[in-house]
């Protein structure tokens, strides 16, 4: 039994304090959500397997965590959100006027490698911009993740974005086949630089091969655009995209919270265009992440442009005060007879402060107030209702 009284790797429970910093983190992300015009849905927790990898493999499938139906089909449970999202989108919400602006709050499941310290439940609170493409549609989504950890009350923290085209306009000119291409995206998601560099050593003589070399040293404020530029000059439809990006969010005020990565690379295959992720102080992952992918719901249905962002629930919450435990202020003991009476009493104090006492007797109500720290006891029997000394 010992063996089994914990949580199964990657899990864990959330205690009184800890559940109310992550309630109250979807409560500020879901009502800006809700004020910027985004509608909820919610999609099952399990999918069948053939539906995520008919979306283009968004994930290893080692990474989903697979069970069997009675039928003898696959499923896996919800290992990515958008995907979910998108199938909706392609059926259910096909015929309504877009762009479609939906929200979600919702978990996903993955299995990373043991004794990695990564979550296998991922609490998400996220937007997905539907049928609209181009600066205006990218802006808006970016904005609102600002908004989103603003809301939440972070005060230390900034959006790193990037661009899909870049890395993918180095590896076109450096003509590699996908598999080559796709262990380079794992090492530069890894940060393992030692066997970037060694897996882009056949290639330094070529200036592709050089600016892929570079690519992980392309980080900073806007002025590293132009390094980028200079590196890959076939890249500057997207370096110019990103100049926009900058200037339309320095106008408004943002650009204090924004940095660039050009080395920001997605192992989720899906995204098409401008990615970003969001870092917080105190956190030990990024706090939010999103992009553009104007492919993933074409695998569904008619091709529509999308882009959206997720909120990691626990990660913010891990960096903001915790919420203290308050103790109950007044605790109501009963007569059988007076339930009704003693129900109304704490229903008319205010949230969180009064309860109903279990104890038999009055004595044991102010035993049990004393050792839950109330500051007083009310009793309530067929002579009324008074209060007595703890």
């Amino acid at each position: 039994m010992n063996n089994t009284i914990g949580t199964p790797e990657g899990t864990r429970d959330r205690l009184f304090a800890e559940c109310r910093a992550c309630r109250q983190v979807e409560k500020a992300v879901t009502q800006l959500f809700k004020r910027r015009g985004y509608c909820e849905v919610t999609t099952p927790n399990v999918e069948y397997y053939d539906m995520i990898t008919a979306a283009g493999h968004p994930l290893p499938q080692e990474s989903m965590l697979k069970i069997v139906d009675r039928t003898g089909k696959i499923l896996v449970m919800r290992p990515d959100q958008t995907v979910a999202i998108g199938r909706v989108a392609a059926s259910k919400l096909s015929g309504l006027p877009r762009p479609l602006r939906l929200y979600y709050n919702q978990t996903v499941f993955r299995s990373d490698d043991v004794n990695t310290g990564a979550r296998s439940e991922i609490d998400q609170c996220g937007v997905e911009l539907i049928g609209a493409q181009g600066v205006r549609a990218d802006l808006e989504v970016i904005s609102m993740a600002i908004d989103a950890l603003d809301a939440c009350g972070l005060k230390d923290y900034h959006i790193e974005i990037g661009h899909a085209g870049y890395f993918s306009a180095l590896l076109e000119g450096l003509g590699l086949e996908e598999p080559a291409c796709q262990t380079l995206r794992e090492l530069v998601e890894k940060k393992d630089f030692v066997a970037y560099r060694k897996a882009l050593a056949p290639y330094q003589d070529r200036d592709e091969g050089r600016a892929l070399m570079q690519l992980p040293r392309l980080f900073g404020s806007a002025e590293v655009l132009e390094k980028a530029r200079q590196l890959c000059p076939a890249a500057e439809d997207v370096i110019s995209y990103l100049e926009t990006i900058y200037d339309v969010l320095a106008q408004a005020g943002l650009s204090n919270r924004v940095q660039f990565d050009l080395g920001l690379i997605q192992t989720i295959e899906y995204y098409t265009g401008m990615i970003f992720r969001g870092f917080s102080e105190g956190a030990g992952s990024n706090v939010i992440s999103g992009g553009r992918y104007d492919r993933l719901i074409g695998q569904f249905g008619d091709p529509v442009p999308a882009t959206g962002f997720a909120v990691d629930v626990q990660a913010v919450a891990d960096c903001l005060p915790m919420p203290e435990h308050k103790k109950p202020e007044t605790v109501v003991w009963y007569t059988l007879s007076r339930l009704g009476q003693a129900r109304e009493l704490v229903s008319e104090m205010p949230k969180q402060t009064a309860m109903l006492s279990c104890g038999d007797s009055p004595e044991a109500a102010a035993e049990e107030a004393r050792q839950l720290g109330a500051e007083r006891l009310i009793l309530v029997d067929e002579t009324g209702v008074r209060e007595v000394a703890l």
